[in-house]
């Protein structure tokens, strides 16, 4: 039987899919695994296989898989060379099945609820885990329920409806709705793998376990993600360290979580020293795939983060815009304004002098610009109109351009 465990207080207890809290500490519980000896199995082509022995799943469905995972690990010459950089990448996630990183942990939340014989799923999002929900929930046959703000764009409304979802655009406060969730779920039979479920985090090791392989069995000196619930940060931590524990690495990466200045509860509280983060009530930035005023699992990144002696930052919306389109006209990556703020925050710590960059460094581009296009307004990109006739002066002159 599958167990959770709490990293504050080491309570555990089974899985329960519809409470993934700790009854002692209110923060949320994790897959307890004490196995050793664990393997990989890279001659498989599904990503889940080359890596199920650190899953809990008793067994992979392939049929229920979209092809998430296996994205490249792109390196990133152009940047590194503008910038003065050690060996720099980015961890494409954006050519998973719907476009972010979501995939990796939905495919294994669906896994087991298939195994549990679960028909009914949900999740409570703004955008990138509903659309990742909804499209495993149709792949499997089941019903899925997913909870939105009022103010969803209709974008976002319908990248996820397509998938046949039925979708509720919910008025009031965010942070209640998420918590309310879980006894809404175990009411009406319906499992929210929301942003900090286990399993929904087990899913995203995957994405370490990969980054250590495509560098030829190598951990990189340091890992950049953004953060917003905390979720998938946990979530590549667990790799390194399941990496360390079987002793095939002996060193962990330096994480850095990077939030937006308009919304970053964590960062503010890592500056301050503060072991736990105080919620933001108004938070607005470009960035909305991370604008999280109160992340659930916020508690534990500020703990993992000091004992791996890593760090949070913070980046304004000019420094996400720009990082954005550098990545997109020097290195062919367009990613949304949250994946930018891994740029951002490495250009905003290459200038302070207490810190040093070596080994190679890593940036999780978690989603595409393609499901942000609304944020492309504040680019000023546009195109000259010009006559056919017009067109060989203007091409054979780029200076009146």
């Amino acid at each position: 039987m599958d167990r959770l465990e709490c990293p504050f207080c080491g309570l555990k207890k089974p899985l329960d899919v519809f409470d993934p809290f700790c009854p002692r500490c209110e923060e949320p519980m994790l897959i307890f695994n004490p196995r050793t000896g664990r393997a990989f199995y890279r001659e498989k082509d599904l990503a889940m296989e080359k890596y199920g022995d650190f899953l809990p799943l008793g067994r992979i469905e392939r049929k229920l898989s979209l092809g998430e995972g296996n994205t490249p690990l792109v390196s990133l010459d152009r940047l590194r060379r503008e910038w003065n950089l050690p060996p720099l990448f980015a961890k494409n996630e954006t050519t998973n099945p719907t476009q972010s990183f979501k995939d990796r942990g939905t495919a294994v939340a669906v896994q087991k609820a298939v195994s549990l014989g679960i028909g009914k799923i949900g999740t409570v999002s703004t955008g990138n885990m509903a659309a990742s929900t909804a499209a495993y929930g149709a792949k499997a046959g089941l019903q899925t329920v997913v909870l939105l703000k009022e103010d969803s764009t209709a974008e976002k409304i319908g990248s996820t409806g397509i998938h046949g979802a039925e979708l509720f655009k919910v008025r009031g406060d965010y942070a209640a709705l998420f918590r309310s969730s879980y006894a809404i779920g175990r009411r009406h039979g319906i499992y929210f793998m929301n942003s900090i479920d286990p399993l929904r985090i087990e899913g995203y090791k995957v994405t370490g376990f990969e980054i250590f392989h495509q560098l030829g069995a190598r951990v990189p000196r340091f890992v950049f993600c953004p953060v917003s619930s905390g979720g998938h940060l946990i979530g590549l931590m667990r790799a390194f360290f399941d990496l360390k524990k079987e002793g095939i690495s002996r060193d962990l990466p330096a994480f850095v979580g990077v939030q937006a200045r308009g919304c970053a509860p964590l960062a503010r509280a890592f500056a301050q020293g503060r072991e736990k983060f105080k919620r933001v009530f108004k938070g607005e930035t470009v960035a909305h795939a991370i604008s999280n005023p109160d992340p659930p699992a916020g508690n534990l990144v500020l703990k993992w983060i000091r004992e791996t002696g890593g760090l949070i930052t913070a980046v304004t919306d000019r420094q996400i815009l720009s990082a954005q389109r550098e990545l997109a006209e020097m290195e062919g990556i367009f990613a949304d304004p949250a994946s930018a703020t891994t740029l951002a925050g490495l250009i905003k710590l290459i200038k302070e002098p207490t810190i040093r960059l070596r080994g190679e460094v890593v940036l999780v581009i978690t989603g595409s610009g393609l499901k942000a296009m609304e944020t492309l307004e504040k680019q000023a990109i546009s195109a000259r109109s010009v006559s056919l006739a017009g067109l060989h002066r203007i091409i054979e002159s780029p200076a009146e351009l």
